[in-house]
């Protein structure tokens, strides 16, 4: 049985050995209360490689913790990064689908594991409440196991559960969850959210990323019926259609009745409403993103976003301006599955950047990032229009790319995509 500890009394210098690697998990999964612990005593920590796939409070992690961390992640996202800015985050390119193998592989290290747990149920079985992404695996390869059992965690479903066995120290924190609301949606968002929803039929199966272009398009489809749902996170917009039986799951050829997702990212609203509610279920990324699995779910329209696609196709979601802001992440999964599956997979962004000064579809990838390949790409959604490129000859679309970028740049995009024709793509 594990050791509990008080937070106040937790002496992380007789637990972790230097040099070792420590990892916690993603989003509202990071164990807050124990990475406060740690950054406070890493002077007599020191050194500690960290894995990790950000942390709630941008204030939490900063650069002048690198002075005896140092930082690894699959992506910059959010509070990330201003790690990455200031050169102190390693960033390995890689798809959600491999996180896990890469840990049970031994390709990832995880000397010691910061987890994020929901006080146990009845029969004493622990969750692992917000996030049930590549922890397990972790665990399974970690000498040291460290559990923050927060009692305003969700207790969720999962397709995992821990051992209590093998948590070595236990921590219990009162702690209020992270508040996740729904972004404010322009009539840029609205007018994307209406091209992508004529995409989405009775019946399909949705995967949706973060930001207000999703949450556009989950506000639009309220009239649609018998919707399944198997994507990366659950927000609140996605409760909020599984209460009103918009989504229901049941035409779904896997998992069906269930809402499938890795992570909760939402407000107090969808943490007590997937409190012990059989209907949702949290799988690891195993299950998430694997392409074995996507490949099932027929009429599946996956929606994500991007920095930049160039006239080829080429999408980029990870940099802008030379600098890392985002990562592969479940892009690439989404996209290949949604192909698999016999459905459709979207990339909708806004046309421009920067108060309109900058062409988000361009001649070519400004930092030479290629987050999918345009062998991939399938349909690009602007506040302009949408162009299919799926089984399209490179001119061709490049030509329908243009007609959807703003018109202040449309004719030098339209000249490119014609010197793309001339030279015979």
């Amino acid at each position: 049985m594990p050791q509990e500890v008080s937070l106040a009394e937790l002496d992380l210098a007789a637990i972790i050995r230097p040099g070792e690697r420590v990892v916690w998990g993603q989003g509202a999964g990071d164990p807050i209360s124990l990475v406060e612990k740690l950054l406070e005593q890493r002077q007599r920590l020191a050194p500690l490689e960290i894995f990790c796939a950000g942390v709630r409070s941008r204030r939490l992690v900063t650069a002048e913790h690198a002075d005896t961390l140092s930082f690894t992640s699959f992506g910059a996202m959010g509070n990330l990064g201003g790690l990455a800015r200031a050169g102190k985050l390693r960033v390995m390119p890689t798809h959600l689908s491999q996180v896990n193998g890469y840990f049970a592989a031994g390709t990832l290290r995880a000397d010691v594991v910061l987890v994020h747990l929901s006080a146990p149920d009845g029969d004493g079985a622990y969750s692992y409440g917000l996030a049930n992404d590549f922890q397990h695996a972790a665990i399974q390869q970690a000498r040291v196991v460290i559990a923050e059992v927060n009692d305003r965690l969700p207790w969720t479903y999962c397709d995992r559960r821990i051992d209590p066995a093998r948590i070595d120290y236990l921590v219990r924190v009162s702690r209020p969850l992270p508040q996740v609301r729904p972004q404010a949606v322009g009539p840029i968002e609205e007018r994307i959210a209406r091209h992508v929803a004529d995409f989405i039929s009775d019946g399909a199966t949705l995967q949706i990323g973060v930001g207000a272009i999703p949450d556009a398009v989950m506000a639009l489809i309220g009239d649609r019926r018998e919707l399944g749902f198997h994507s990366g996170l659950i927000n609140d917009r996605v409760a909020e259609l599984m209460a009103r039986g918009v989504i229901t799951n049941s035409r779904k050829p896997i998992d069906t009745g269930i809402t499938t997702a890795a992570l909760l990212v939402g407000t107090d609203y969808l943490y007590q409403f997937a409190h012990k509610n059989p209907a949702i279920r949290l799988f690891t990324y195993d299950h998430t993103h694997r392409g074995e699995i996507l490949s099932q779910l027929g009429n599946y329209i996956t929606i994500n976003s991007a920095v930049e696609v160039d006239l080829s196709g080429q999408i980029n979601a990870e940099t802008a301006s030379g600098e890392y802001i985002g990562g592969v992440g479940g892009q690439g999964d989404y996209v290949r599955g949604a192909q698999l599956a016999g459905g459709r997979s979207i990339i909708a962004l806004p046309a421009t950047a920067r108060d309109a000064t900058i062409s988000r579809i361009v001649p070519r990838l400004a930092d030479g990032i290629v987050t999918t390949p345009r062998s991939d790409a399938d349909i690009i959604v602007t506040e302009f229009g949408v162009a299919e490129l799926r089984g399209r000859t490179i001119g061709e679309g490049a030509r329908r790319l243009a007609a959807i970028s703003h018109p202040h740049f449309r004719a030098a995009l339209e000249e490119a995509a014609a010197d793309l024709a001339r030279r015979g793509y």
